[in-house]
């Protein structure tokens, strides 16, 4: 959701304001879903490739989705993470049309396009390529889980340094319950899809 907001919010020439306390309270309500997620998971009996398909679908960012599924072991993390990834993909898209409905009413580019794709989206998409071909030594895969989960607490850590509580107390009315609903949203659609599909 952090790149969401800060690849959408230029495009659409979002205040300032709203924006940092639009990041500060996708914050605070995604390190409550690492929490409350693994609870649902025990709750409903879903599959780990289930769970780790809802949390990919409703958890704001990579290394939540990451801290949410871990509970449910190596496949539920797998999942949840690609399909996390193919959310951040759609930032692309997204973007553009959100761009598009700007010019339409305004009838001018911004000055400052952000990126149409993440920089991480990148290096997933290569790491994914190198593994499936297997062009990585299978005496690398130690060590690169090992800097993988250090990496992932680090991003935590971001995460929640990023975060000024006094931001999210200042937030409005509106932030909060865009932020609230959505979430709320993105989990009902979520566990919809689940079901409609019948994801094992």
């Amino acid at each position: 959701m952090d790149a969401a907001i800060v690849a959408v919010a230029p495009v659409i020439a979002a205040d300032g304001e709203d924006i940092t306390a639009a990041l500060a309270f996708t914050a605070v309500l995604g390190v409550l879903a690492v929490f409350l997620l693994p609870v649902l998971y025990t709750h409903f009996g879903m599959s780990p490739s289930q769970y780790g398909t809802f949390a990919g679908l409703t958890v704001y960012a990579v290394p939540q989705v990451l801290a949410a599924t871990a509970p449910a072991g190596l496949l539920a993390v797998q999942t949840g993470t690609l399909v996390k990834l193919v959310r951040v993909l759609m930032l692309g898209p997204v973007t553009v049309f959100a761009g598009a409905l700007m010019r339409r009413e305004k009838n001018a580019l911004q000055p400052h396009q952000p990126a149409i794709v993440p920089w991480f989206i990148l290096g997933f998409v290569v790491m994914m390529a190198l593994r499936s071909f297997d062009l990585i030594p299978q005496a690398a895969f130690a060590p690169m889980a090992f800097l993988s989960n250090m990496l992932t607490l680090i991003a935590m850590a971001a995460l929640g340094l990023s975060v000024d509580v006094r931001v999210v107390g200042h937030a409005g009315g509106r932030v909060i319950a865009v932020a609230t609903l959505s979430l709320l949203a993105l989990g009902a659609i979520s566990y919809a899809l689940i079901a409609v599909l019948q994801i094992p």
